[in-house]
């Protein structure tokens, strides 16, 4: 057995070495809907750059991961279903959508103004802009992991790949 994280989920080195308080899986579920193929795509690279680099533990899991996540909406709310490798259910956490919708939105307009920028605009416009965009990125990110605070803990490395995820669920393309 590992030892204790600061949330009390125990976690264990896997075989190749890696820490197991981590997702090894993400999943979206039919209530999230399907989009373009564009947005469908950038579905696809937020779950791989999730998985791919994360630390996740669901507080007071005596067990340890790593853990699979299902996301799915459910009356306006986003639902974190987590469960172990093997399926067996660990925790469901339910957030709503609320807080986050004035920061995705704004935060899909200033991205509008980035790419048009990048047609037009010059370096320095174009540099500016995008320091708003990772502005608006890192709040965002803030406002997921104080959200989840108290029930999954997160670095604010996943928490950024998380909210990436956040923004493309609400893109309908």
């Amino acid at each position: 057995m590992g030892a204790p994280s600061r949330s009390g989920s125990t976690c264990n080195m896997a075989e190749d070495g890696r820490d197991n308080c981590r997702l090894i899986d993400v999943e979206l579920d039919e209530s999230i809907g399907r989009a373009t193929p564009d947005v469908e795509h950038e579905r696809a690279v937020a779950i791989f750059d999730l998985i791919e680099e994360n630390s996740f533990a669901p507080v007071d899991d005596p067990v340890g991961g790593p853990y699979k996540l299902k996301l799915s909406i459910a009356e306006s709310r986003l639902v974190f279903s987590v469960s172990r490798e093997n399926g067996d259910p660990v925790v469901t956490h339910i957030l709503s959508l609320t807080p986050f919708r004035r920061i995705v939105k704004d935060y899909y307009m200033i991205c509008e103004s980035y790419y048009e920028a990048i047609r037009i605009s010059t370096p320095s416009q174009i540099e500016a802009i995008d320091m708003g965009r990772r502005g608006l990125h890192d709040d965002g990110s803030q406002t997921l992991m104080d959200r989840l605070a108290g029930k999954i803990d997160i670095d604010f490395s996943t928490a950024r790949r998380l909210f990436t995820l956040v923004c493309v669920l609400h893109w309908r393309g």
